[in-house]
């Protein structure tokens, strides 16, 4: 097994997500809002969309992704991007709500994470899950994502 490689790689995600949030150093932030949007985001899509994103994320990410998993077979239906981040403040427990002060920090925040999230997984799988986004959520991948749709 290649533990040092799949420990590697999420340091590197990690590491991605806190430059991206402009908190190069720390990186217990970034992990953190890191596991919280990935719950919140594995939570509103259906279990087949599920398996696929995570069959594409890196082998470490795929256990954050699934850590406390209790699937459901209607997903959790969030409409907008404020429904989102209210999600990912309460996954990032206990301390959610210090990470995450204002609606604005929130999104952000949730931006650097699909943003660093993109350049993991294929565009098509990204496809897939924007269509099966409502239109307020879209935004959240990044403009260019916004434009397809």
């Amino acid at each position: 097994m290649y533990y040092e490689h799949y420990a590697a790689k999420g340091n590197e995600v990690v590491n991605e997500i806190a430059l991206e949030l402009g908190f190069p150093a720390d990186r217990k932030l970034a992990a953190r809002l890191l596991r919280a949007t990935l719950h919140t985001l594995r939570d509103r899509l259906t279990i087949p969309e599920s398996f696929q994103f995570m069959a594409q994320l890196p082998m470490i990410l795929k256990a954050v992704f699934v850590e406390g998993w209790q699937y459901h077979e209607k997903p959790n239906r969030i409409k907008n991007i404020g429904e989102f981040v209210r999600e990912v403040v309460k996954e990032d427990k206990p301390v959610g709500h210090h990470d995450i002060t204002t609606a604005k920090d929130g999104e952000n925040a949730v931006r650097a994470v699909l943003k660093v999230l993109r350049k993991h997984i294929s565009d098509g799988e990204i496809e897939d899950i924007v269509r099966s986004t409502p239109p307020d959520l879209r935004d959240l991948w990044g403009s260019s994502v916004q434009e397809t749709y």
